[in-house]
């Protein structure tokens, strides 16, 4: 017997809603031409996600123009239910009043080196996910 979990397609309007509810996600990006990600917190406003980075982070350089994507989670361990967000879109520094007073509101996270010297947003282009849940058993 195995375990099955379903996992069902999230409209973009439901994603949206579910990165209001978490502040940690990682921001995927090339470093040297390979893979790399980051955990950042972030807040999701009207038209991207939003998040610090400091001076020494590896992000910081990798991500002014470039095609990014953006992924939160969150996991029930007791109902055994989940949701991922994937967000693909251009980064670009975020120099506007309301991004840099939601990224100060979350004030300093422990993965970050220093202040949040560079705000970065990263625009809806692509949204897309998926909750998990209902595991089963399976013969197999």
């Amino acid at each position: 017997m195995n375990n099955v979990m379903t996992a069902d397609p999230l409209s973009a309007e439901e994603c949206l809603r579910l990165l209001d509810t978490v502040s940690v996600g990682r921001v995927v990006f090339s470093d040297a031409a390979l893979p790399a990600a980051q955990p950042v917190n972030f807040v999701a406003l009207r038209d991207g996600v939003v998040f610090g980075l400091g001076q020494g982070s590896p992000a910081a350089a990798a991500l002014q123009g470039s095609v990014v994507a953006f992924e939160a989670d969150a996991y029930d361990e007791q109902r055994q239910t989940a949701w991922t967000v994937l967000v693909v879109g251009h980064a670009e520094e975020a120099t506007d009043p309301e991004a840099a007073r939601a990224v100060a509101a979350r004030g300093r996270w422990p993965w970050s080196s220093g202040p949040s010297d560079r705000i970065v947003r990263v625009r809806y282009g692509r949204v897309s996910g998926h909750r998990f849940g209902g595991a089963h058993q399976t013969s197999g």
